[in-house]
């Protein structure tokens, strides 16, 4: 039951960024470039799709990103980084 969740964790953000790639143009406003965006979906799709809801939702007048904004991404790296780090402590539980 486990890996069954450590699998839909890992694999629920990036059919968001695809949906939201295909039926809207939420990526498109965020990113300048389509690179950033697959970059994103290869290596940290939730810290991605943070950064477009920042872009989207949370900016200035000026384009930038109100501290709000940074919250949601600070979340969203910090969901990533506990994806990728978190067996290796269970690893050293099991012994």
């Amino acid at each position: 039951m486990g890996c069954l969740f450590a699998v839909l964790a890992i694999i629920t953000p990036r059919f968001v960024l695809f949906f939201l790639w295909l039926l809207s143009d939420y990526l498109n406003v965020a990113f300048s470039s389509g690179w950033l965006g697959l970059l994103g979906w290869l290596f940290l799709p939730t810290t991605t799709i943070a950064y477009a809801i920042a872009q989207n939702e949370f900016t200035t007048a000026s384009g930038g990103i109100r501290a709000s904004g940074i919250v949601v991404i600070v979340f969203g790296v910090a969901i990533d980084l506990g994806l990728l780090g978190g067996s290796g402590r269970g690893v050293m539980r099991r012994d």
